[in-house]
């Protein structure tokens, strides 16, 4: 199978080698990696530099935006620049962060679940992060069908019809819930292990901290399902402000009547899935 990799990468000179070497180490490798240098100030384009003069399919794309890391726009921004460059011949297609080290065999076991799925819309392995004992753990806060935005995997066919990214935070779970919404299958594969360099959160700044709760308003959740999701949150994460924060976003995001990233159609089926799930944990 065919698949283009975009990895949107912004002042990633500590990482960015080691993504690069697990990704031309690969036993399935990409028709095509786009590594989008998003106003980085450090050493990132030299890195990049180097791999585009030894590797013919890995391409480098300048780009300018907010220095700012703030989750979802930024990062999908660039990722929409990449994706802008390269052509329609490809089977799948992974949004890719530059701070990982992927398992040599992790495309190959992509395309084969491809394959094996007739109907998987999207597919990924789980994230491990060093402790301070130097192991690698599973860091996984979310439900175990869920694929961490740092190493999406989309078919064409489902890509197409989620209509792509949204340029929001959220946009790694309105992206599942839109795949379930137009009938494909997330498949999570447990033998695919992620190490992922930088702990999850470090680069958000602290105005980061409202917008969970805006993307929420913009998954057109409602109130009681904000409540609900942010509660579980937050108790997960052992942060109680973060159900505070959660709300503050909410509203605030309601006040201002921010653009939905949904349809109501999509709203109401988010809604109904999501209310199902909590009743199918509850009884």
């Amino acid at each position: 199978m065919n698949y283009y990799l975009i990895i949107p990468a912004h002042n990633e000179e500590a990482f960015l080698k080691l993504t690069l070497d697990s990704v031309v180490k690969q036993t399935l490798l990409p028709k095509k990696v786009v590594v989008v240098n998003d106003h980085s100030t450090d050493a990132t384009e030299a890195i990049i530099d180097q791999y585009t003069n030894s590797y013919s399919y890995i391409h480098k794309l300048n780009t300018t935006s907010s220095t700012l890391h703030m989750p979802g726009s930024k990062v999908v921004n660039a990722f929409k620049k990449g994706f802008e460059t390269v052509d329609d011949a490809y089977d799948f297609i992974v949004k890719l962060d530059a701070d990982l080290i992927l398992p040599k065999t992790y495309f190959e076991t992509i395309a084969t679940t491809f394959k094996q799925h007739s109907t998987a819309g999207m597919a990924g392995g789980f994230i491990y992060e060093e402790n301070n004992n130097g192991q690698w753990l599973l860091n996984h806060p979310m439900n175990k069908d869920h694929i961490r935005g740092a190493f999406k995997a989309y078919t064409k066919a489902c890509f197409k019809a989620i209509g792509g990214l949204r340029s929001s935070m959220g946009w790694d779970t309105v992206d599942e819930l839109l795949c379930r919404y137009h009938g494909y299958d997330i498949i999570t594969i447990d033998s695919m292990k992620v190490k992922h360099l930088r702990p999850t959160g470090k680069g958000y700044n602290k105005k980061a901290r409202l917008l969970q709760g805006e993307a929420m308003y913009k998954m057109r959740y409602g109130f009681w399902l904000t409540a609900i999701a942010s509660a579980k949150m937050a108790a997960k994460q052992k942060k109680p402000k973060l159900f505070v924060h959660n709300l503050q976003g909410f509203f605030q995001a309601k006040k201002n009547k921010l653009d939905y990233i949904v349809n109501e159609e999509e709203g109401a089926f988010i809604r109904n899935y999501r209310f199902q799930n909590v009743k199918r944990k509850l009884f």
